[in-house]
């Protein structure tokens, strides 16, 4: 295969070497999530070391699409906060099991991928305002960043005010701290890989001074014992209750909306926008059936495209760099949760910039988005956060006469959501 042809190098004016150099860095600033996805949905009951196998397999899935179908340097793996949504909500919430959300994962993928593929991605796209959009990133941040200081001790429950701080004596919180200046010190630095580096070194630090947490990994190699528990591993017994359609709305609502807004802000070209958006739509698909919560197109793509990254090869540079990675997956366990906090405060902190696009001076834009922001993480859900945001935005609108600022799609998107609200009431 022509390399330079296939990609149309010449036509984005970029070089192999360009691309190769922009693919290693979007490897080097996601590779964090070949840790962290694991442990969250390890939370759910599923097995670590098949979660990671799926991680990794789902990644490469999703570059390789994404790179070869839209030609588009986006990085596709398991996404941050959607991971959350699957354990935190889905599972520990709502009663599903791992099986059952995996089949939620399957059908809401499908869903997707239809509206991916006709002209609902075109009216969605239409439909949603941007304050809303902007919003729910910076909820999700928020949300991320609330993990993190939960898994490194930072803040602790509490049987009277709910949350409080921790025990900053802890050697969790204590290896936390150190961690996220360190982490911080390489990001601000623009160091490449500063996520990866950091929990390398938070891990060091933890081992030397015995704060470390991680677990003893006898094995010295990956066993596929544990990743064929999850291949085709989804139950669609629950197909026939509410909580499991529930679930499976909640997540076609966030990879639809969330992908779409991701795409618009990273695509260096806007006309790549519809294959793009539909290989995240199979990636998503796929993710489920390789037994892991639903890919997103992440925000760490932004780190190759400004290295040069202009067309589908970055991505697939990526997705060969992942599945080199399963070589080192035996040493993996033994990550410390001080070390995985740090990368979760500092994303939720990145995706809380968005908040500077919201034209919060206007309150029937600002206040919906305020309640999304608020709720996402107040609530623990993603869902509920966006369905207070999406019924609140028609409401004002109409309360000051603006009603023509209301797209007619909205109605609906607010109406599904106050009836998500009444089967929540009653189940």
């Amino acid at each position: 295969m022509n390399v330079s042809k296939f990609f149309q190098l010449e036509k984005h004016s970029s070089s192999i070497k360009q691309e190769v150099l922009a693919g290693v860095t979007s490897f080097f600033t996601i590779a964090y999530i070949i840790i962290v996805n694991p442990l969250i949905l390890a939370d759910a009951g599923m097995p670590y070391y098949g979660v990671l196998l799926a991680t990794i397999l789902t990644s490469v899935a999703g570059c390789f699409f994404m790179g070869f179908y839209a030609n588009a340097p986006i990085i596709l793996t398991p996404g941050m906060g959607v991971n959350a949504f699957f354990t935190y909500t889905i599972i520990q919430g709502m009663g599903l099991s791992w099986r059952e959300a995996l089949a939620a994962v399957i059908i809401s993928g499908i869903l997707f991928l239809a509206v991916a593929s006709t002209r609902l991605k075109d009216v969605l796209a239409e439909s949603i305002p941007a304050s809303l959009k902007h919003s729910i990133t910076v909820g999700i941040g928020l949300f991320l960043a609330f993990i993190g200081l939960q898994k490194g001790g930072i803040i602790e429950a509490s049987s009277t005010t709910f949350v409080k701080l921790g025990h900053l004596g802890h050697p969790t919180t204590l290896l936390t701290i150190i961690g996220l200046v360190v982490t911080l010190f390489l990001f601000s630095r623009n160091v490449k890989g500063s996520f990866l580096i950091g929990i390398a070194l938070t891990c060091l630090i933890g081992y030397l001074t015995g704060w470390a947490n991680g677990t003893e990994d006898t094995h010295n190699k990956l066993e596929l014992a544990p990743f064929m528990e999850l291949f085709f591993g989804a139950d669609f017994k629950g197909i026939f209750s509410l909580p499991f359609w529930i679930a499976t709305f909640s997540l076609t609502m966030i990879v639809t909306f969330e992908n779409m807004g991701l795409l618009h802000g990273l695509l260096p070209d806007r006309g790549k926008f519809p294959k793009a958006f539909q290989a995240n739509a199979v990636a998503s698909l796929i993710s489920g059936v390789l037994g892991t919560s639903p890919t997103i197109s992440t925000v760490e793509s932004a780190a190759g495209i400004s290295e040069g990254g202009r067309t589908g090869l970055t991505s697939v540079v990526t997705g060969i760099l992942f599945l080199a990675s399963i070589a080192v997956t035996p040493f993996l366990s033994m990550i410390p949760d001080g070390a995985i906090a740090p990368v979760l405060i500092i994303i939720g902190g990145l995706m809380v910039q968005n908040i500077q696009h919201i034209p919060l001076s206007d309150f029937t834009e600002g206040f919906p988005a305020f309640l999304i922001i608020a709720l996402i993480p107040l609530t623990y859900s993603i869902v509920d956060g966006l369905a207070f945001g999406f019924i609140a935005y028609p409401v004002l609108k109409m309360a000051v006469g603006q009603r023509k600022q209301i797209p007619a799609p909205l109605y609906v998107i607010a109406l599904l959501f106050l009836i998500n609200f009444m089967f929540h009431s009653v189940i």
